[in-house]
């Protein structure tokens, strides 16, 4: 049984000719709005038992009004949403919480309105102080917090019972770096206990890391659904449309979504992973010295040009990037026609494993401003072990070791 079934879900805020107008429409009446703006249409997904989903999109494209319409905080203007467990969410911050009570105060408040009775709370109480790791501001009024503390003691209230659906906002990102580990340590716990996650964040690290799947909202719907990576890859294409842009998403013989966008005033021709004596490489070793070679032509004048291009493991996750801006090395005036290569020697310092290179052609510091061209997944190459002493993890780091007794 699906835990959450949302069914052609929409909601508009409405202005009325006059206040009968709208008293009539709460009575069920159907008198016709002065105006109309509607916030999300036409949503249609289902949530399974123990999924992880991230909800991604820009300002304004209705992930909050979504997430009050999941929890019941907000009423839809048409269609439903199906809930089939209990649903422990963090939304705005300090949502629910009154000011002038304190943190131990506000969390009687908060778990009784989430069902729990006083003898649970109670003894749930000192759980959720060592969480929150507050200290004595835990019996100070809300007002004296600042909004990390906040924060504290909203996630420890919401996740002091395991729920079947944790909902988490963009609200997480106020904590500080040690809560923030802290906070998803537990959110991974739950996912392992077989609790279902609805995630909203910018963080694409966050999203790829914690996620089976994600959704894209743009201008009320749902415009893309499927792996994080191809997901956040779209959105990321979109932030620099500016108008004249394509974007295309093709999926190759492996299954994975390769993304690419741009003006296309520039394009890459050809990239390369050449070993010290320039052969061509698929398969490296970990510390060895390598270089990419990336060739590019001009199909159209641009006034500058820079290119960028990170590394990314096999799960999507950024290792390392740069560009050609941060090197003092923008090339100006590029006129229509010319071919230009770029060649970065480092070493492989990364662990075993199957890798990634991103490239982006654009003017300025980011692709933001103008993209001529975006290509996720450009190239694929292996990394092995060949000598080097044993070690887990995603950076090579190799120690000096001493030892006294």
């Amino acid at each position: 049984m699906s835990l959450m079934i949302v069914d052609n879900l929409g909601k508009a805020y409405r202005e009325y000719k006059t206040e009968w107008h709208r008293f009539g429409s709460w009575l069920g009446f159907t008198p016709q709005p002065k105006e109309e703006h509607w916030i999300l249409r036409h949503l249609n997904f289902e949530i399974q038992p123990g999924e992880a989903i991230g909800v991604v999109g820009q300002n304004g494209a209705g992930k909050s009004t979504l997430l009050k319409l999941l929890t019941g905080t907000l009423q839809p203007t048409e269609g439903s949403v199906q809930v089939n467990g209990r649903i422990a969410a963090i939304l705005e911050l300090g949502m629910g919480f009154n000011a002038e009570l304190s943190g131990r105060e506000n969390v009687f408040h908060a778990a009784g309105l989430m069902g729990f009775s006083t003898p649970q709370i109670q003894e749930a109480m000192e759980d959720i102080e060592a969480f929150a790791e507050i200290g004595d501001y835990f019996d100070q009024p809300v007002r004296t917090y600042s909004s990390g503390m906040q924060m504290r003691v909203a996630f420890a209230v919401a996740t002091a019972y395991r729920p079947e659906i944790l909902i988490v906002d963009e609200a997480l990102s106020v904590g500080d770096a040690y809560f923030q580990h802290k906070s998803f340590d537990r959110i991974r716990q739950f996912q392992e206990q077989g609790t279902t996650l609805l995630l909203v964040s910018h963080d694409k690290s966050a999203i790829q890391a914690l996620c089976d799947r994600a959704m894209l909202l743009s201008e009320g719907k749902i415009a893309m659904e499927g792996a994080p990576e191809a997901v956040m890859d779209f959105y990321n294409a979109m932030l620099a449309d500016r108008g004249g842009y394509k974007v295309e998403q093709t999926a190759g013989d492996d299954g994975i979504v390769r993304t690419v966008s741009g003006t296309g005033e520039v394009i890459i021709t050809a990239v390369e992973l050449l070993d010290a004596e320039g052969n061509f490489i698929e398969v490296g070793a970990v510390g060895q010295p390598v270089t990419l070679r990336v060739n590019a032509r001009c199909i159209s004048s641009v006034p500058d040009l820079v290119l960028g291009y990170m590394i990314k493991d096999r799960l999507g996750q950024d290792v390392f990037g740069t560009n050609t801006y941060h090197h003092n090395k923008i090339l100006k005036d590029v006129v229509n026609g010319k071919e230009i290569q770029w060649e970065f020697e480092f070493g492989l310092n990364v662990g075993e494993g199957s890798y990634s290179v991103s490239l982006a052609l654009h003017a300025n510091e980011t692709h933001v401003g103008r993209n001529y061209q975006w290509q996720d997944r450009a190239m694929v190459f292996e990394v092995i072990n060949m000598g080097q002493t044993g070690f887990r993890g995603q950076a090579w780091l190799p120690p000096k070791v001493r030892c006294s007794i």
